[in-house]
């Protein structure tokens, strides 16, 4: 059964029907989905969703299919890990990783976004999928388009980290690299969706497709217990993350299956691409689009389509924004995998900078939960750190040899 009432206008609020749009054409604002909350409400307990498989759809009435998902039955329930080591390292007392490293298949939270995406995309019986991608989505939509046995075509900038590029022609998806920055992607993008009739899951699909982050938020609420972090820190690029988690925590208090006790929500971004934070320290209401320059391309979207939003879930909450250099980006991502045995890639090496900025500040107290948000994997991202570990040494196979480097 289908709990979609339809879309709706984020700004003037006007009801849309259940098909392929994105837009609001009375006022240009972006469309959600709209559910039928008191449908919900009777259908979804603490007790039916624990005897359901550990994956996002879970929480099934929750997100916005009519039937059941063809791709990505196996996305997201993944760990949320007490970060002891790295919670002595910032000095704070209670510390989480919610841990989309590992998210299965491609190894990010788009895992999650995607597999509702393309799902949809199906049920309105597009025969093609596409998208604009800074790298995770690349290889999550090749992924699950090869699994559903649906062509894909993948736009990204060309100067893409070589992981990204090689975990996206596995999957045997056509690759476009495009000379220029994703907002320059994107925009040939929209173009490109409204020539071909192609299902772009981040245009076209946008707003079904972006629901699949609500489970990140959902998962972390249940694995602490049925209760909310009283602080999370969430990676800024687009703002759409940031902005269903905190729909999330609204959701589950909402129906009764968690407490109303709504956490800071605080936003990460990298130093060289940080439209959305500046505007936060400047008490702006806009943002100012910026060129990105930074090795956190997986981040790097200087015009976020949800930045405004984004923005506005922070200041609600009480929480803040942070900024993290390059360097300051690696020595998180090294810092996280020596106190935790976590391999992030540059986006979480963001968030955990940002945190421990925050914490610093006093922003976020060292005697509450906290939990920081790690969205993709490491292995993808290799170069940003190789030059900053200690070289391997090497001897011949001889115990006299050994004792030397011992010695040492």
């Amino acid at each position: 059964m289908s709990y979609v009432k339809g879309l709706k206008c984020r700004e003037c609020g006007r009801p849309f029907p259940k098909e392929p749009l994105h837009v609001c054409e009375f006022c240009f604002g972006p469309l959600e989905v709209d559910y039928l909350y008191d449908k919900i409400e009777k259908a979804l307990s603490r007790d039916r969703i624990e005897s359901r498989e550990p994956n996002m759809w879970r929480y099934r009435e929750l997100l916005p299919l009519d039937g059941d998902p063809i791709v990505g039955t196996q996305a997201g329930y993944t760990p949320l890990i007490r970060a002891k080591n790295l919670a002595q390292a910032l000095k704070v007392k209670e510390l989480y990783i919610k841990n989309d490293a590992v998210c299965y298949p491609s190894l990010s939270f788009k895992d999650r976004v995607v597999s509702v995406a393309i799902s949809k995309a199906v049920e309105f019986d597009f025969k093609v999928v596409a998208c604009a991608s800074t790298g995770n989505l690349a290889n999550s939509v090749a992924a699950h388009a090869a699994a559903g046995g649906i062509q894909s075509y993948i736009f990204v900038p060309h100067d893409l980290e070589q992981g990204k590029i090689l975990g996206t022609l596995v999957y045997g998806a056509h690759l476009i690299g495009v000379r220029g920055n994703y907002d320059e992607v994107n925009r040939l993008c929209s173009e490109v969706a409204g020539k071909y009739g192609w299902a772009f899951v981040n245009i076209n699909i946008r707003p079904y497709y972006a629901e699949g982050s609500k489970t990140f938020g959902y998962e972390i609420m249940e694995q602490l217990g049925w209760k909310m972090p009283q602080h999370i820190v969430v990676p800024m690029a687009g703002g759409s993350l940031i902005t269903k988690i905190n729909k999330a925590f609204k959701e589950f208090a909402m129906l009764g299956l968690v407490k109303d006790i709504h956490p800071k929500v605080y936003g990460a971004q990298a130093a060289g691409c940080a439209p959305i934070v500046t505007a936060i320290h400047e008490e702006s209401e806009l943002f100012r689009p910026v060129k990105p320059k930074t090795i956190a391309k997986s981040l790097a979207i200087g015009n976020p389509a949800d930045g405004f939003y984004a923005m506005g879930v922070m200041r609600q909450s009480k929480g803040w924004g942070e900024i993290a250099t390059d360097e300051e980006i690696v020595e998180a991502m090294i810092l996280l995998a020596e106190t935790e045995g976590i391999f992030t890639e540059t986006a979480g090496g963001v968030t955990v900078a940002a945190a421990k900025k925050l914490i610093d500040q006093g922003r976020i107290p060292h005697d509450e939960s906290v939990v920081i948000s790690i969205t993709g994997n490491g292995l993808k991202t290799q170069e940003v750190i190789s030059e900053h570990l200690s070289k391997v040494k090497v001897i011949g196979p001889h115990l006299r040899e050994f004792d030397e480097l011992m010695k040492q």
